[in-house]
C-alpha cells in the first residue's frame, strides 16, 4: 500500500502526520518542487527580509511517526493518471499511488505587463524572499503592486530597511477584502505615518527601463520611478498536474466536508491552500482559505479520510467545523482575527477607534461570522468561543 503526497508544505507535513495517526502503515513519498523539508512561510515577507532566509530555522518540527516518510525533494508533480494511479515529475520519474494527497498550494498572480522583467519580484518561496532581499539591500524605491495582506506586510519590512515604497491597487483601501473601508482607511493612514505612498483604484499598464524596471506607467497616466517591483495580486491554484481526471479545478481541487476530491472514486484528498471545501460554521459553501491555520486543519481531516479510505471504511461524515484564523504584524500593529470576515454584510467597531487598539464585529443576516482586533489579542479568545458555537451546516 502506498501513499502519495503531491506538495511538502505544512499541508503535506500534516496529512503525513494524520494518516500514520489514524494507523495507516502503508508507505509515504511527499513530493516538492523545492529542495527544503517543510517549513514555515509567513515571516518570508517580515523577519526574512529583514535578517535573511535561514530556511533551516523556519523548517516545521516534525513528529516522530512520520520519520520513515520519504521526502522527494526537489522535482515537483507535471501530470497524474488517475486511472493508472500514477504520478509523473517533472524529472521524468513516475510515482504509484494507492491513496493520493492533493497538497501543491498555491503561487502568486503574475500579470503579463509589457516592458524590463528584471527586477521584478514575488513572495512564496525561499528563494523568492532571498532574491527580493538581495535587491532591497541597494534599492532606492520599492513599487509593490497589490495592497493585501503579502503587500502591506512587505511594505512595512521595506520601511524599515528605509526604502522608499510605492502601493499600486486596484483596490479602494489596504485589506479591504477582509477587514472593509474603514479599518482598511485605517491601516492606510498607519501606512502613510510611515511615509508609504498609495495609489488606489489604478493599476499598472507597462514598466518602463533599459533591461531593469526604472519606472511604471499607470492607468490614469502617472509614472513613478523604481527601481524594485514586488507583485502581490492574488494567487494561482497549482491544479494543471492534475487536468484530466474529472475533478472541478475551477479554483482550486472541490472537496466535500472529508477533504475527499468530487469527481473520482480513486482514494485522493486535498489538502491547504488549493482545496475548495465546505465549512459547516459559514453556510457550507466551498472556498478556498488561504489562512495559516488551515494547512494543519485540513490536513488533519483528510490524513483520517484516507486511512479510512484505504482500509475499505466510510470515512467520519461529520461537517467540517475548522475555525479560520488570520494574523498579521505591520510595524508596532498587530491584526488578529477569527471566523471569515469577508463574507459579511454588515461591520461595526465595537470597541476602541480603528485609529488605535480596537474591537470590529463582522455579522450576516445568520449573526456573527468574524471578528477582527488591533493590537486586541487577550479579548478575541471569546470570540472565537462564540463563533465555534455557530448552528453548523451540512
Amino acid at each position: 500500500m502506498s501513499v502519495v503526497i503531491v506538495g511538502a508544505g505544512l499541508g503535506g507535513l500534516r496529512a503525513a502526520e494524520s494518516l500514520r495517526a489514524n494507523g495507516y502503515t502503508g508507505s509515504i513519498s511527499v513530493v516538492g518542487d523545492e529542495s527544503h523539508l517543510p517549513y514555515n512561510r509567513p515571516p518570508l515577507s517580515k523577519e526574512s527580509l529583514l535578517g535573511g532566509v535561514d530556511v533551516a530555522a523556519l523548517e516545521f518540527r516534525r513528529k516522530a511517526i512520520v520519520d520513515d516518510v520519504t521526502w522527494v525533494l526537489g522535482s515537483g508533480a507535471v501530470s497524474s493518471d488517475f486511472a493508472a494511479r500514477t504520478v509523473t515529475l517533472a524529472d521524468g520519474r513516475v510515482l504509484e499511488f494507492d491513496g493520493l494527497v492533493i497538497a501543491s498550494g498555491i503561487r502568486p498572480r503574475r500579470l503579463p505587463i509589457p516592458g524590463p522583467q528584471a527586477g521584478r519580484h514575488v513572495i512564496r518561496t525561499a528563494q523568492d524572499s532571498h532574491q527580493l532581499r538581495e535587491d532591497l539591500t541597494t534599492a532606492q524605491h520599492m513599487l509593490m503592486m497589490g495592497a493585501g495582506f503579502i503587500g502591506c506586510e512587505t511594505a512595512a519590512t521595506a520601511r524599515k530597511l528605509d526604502t522608499a515604497v510605492t502601493i499600486v491597487a486596484l483596490d479602494a483601501e489596504p485589506m479591504v477584502r477582509p477587514l472593509g473601508l474603514d479599518l482598511g482607511a485605517a491601516m492606510r493612514r498607519r501606512h502613510e505615518a510611515h511615509d508609504v505612498a498609495f495609489h488606489l483604484g489604478t493599476s499598472i499598464t507597462e514598466f518602463l527601463g533599459d533591461g531593469r524596471v526604472q519606472a511604471a506607467r499607470l492607468s490614469d497616466g502617472t509614472e513613478i520611478e523604481t527601481d524594485l517591483v514586488v507583485e502581490a495580486i492574488g494567487s494561482v491554484a497549482n491544479v494543471e498536474w492534475l487536468e484530466g481526471n474529472g475533478l472541478d479545478l475551477s479554483d482550486g481541487v472541490h472537496t466535500d466536508h472529508t477533504m475527499r476530491a468530487l469527481g473520482t472514486e480513486v482514494p485522493v484528498v486535498a489538502v491547504g491552500d488549493i482545496a475548495r471545501h465546505p465549512n459547516g460554521l459559514f453556510g457550507g459553501a466551498p472556498r478556498r482559505i488561504e489562512h495559516w491555520n488551515m494547512p494543519t486543519e485540513t490536513g488533519k481531516r483528510a490524513g483520517a479520510t484516507l486511512a479510512a479510505l484505504l482500509e475499505g471504511l466510510e470515512p467520519d461524515p461529520a461537517p467540517f467545523t475548522a475555525m479560520p484564523s488570520f494574523w498579521s504584524d505591520q510595524y508596532d500593529t498587530k491584526i488578529q482575527s477569527f471566523g471569515m470576515p469577508g463574507i459579511a454584510t454588515s461591520i461595526a467597531v465595537v470597541d476602541g477607534s480603528v485609529d488605535g487598539a480596537c474591537i470590529v464585529e463582522y455579522s450576516d443576516d445568520s449573526g456573527l461570522v468574524g471578528v477582527v482586533g488591533i493590537d486586541r489579542t487577550s479579548d478575541l479568545a471569546q470570540y472565537r468561543t462564540t463563533l465555534m458555537g455557530r448552528t453548523v451546516s451540512a
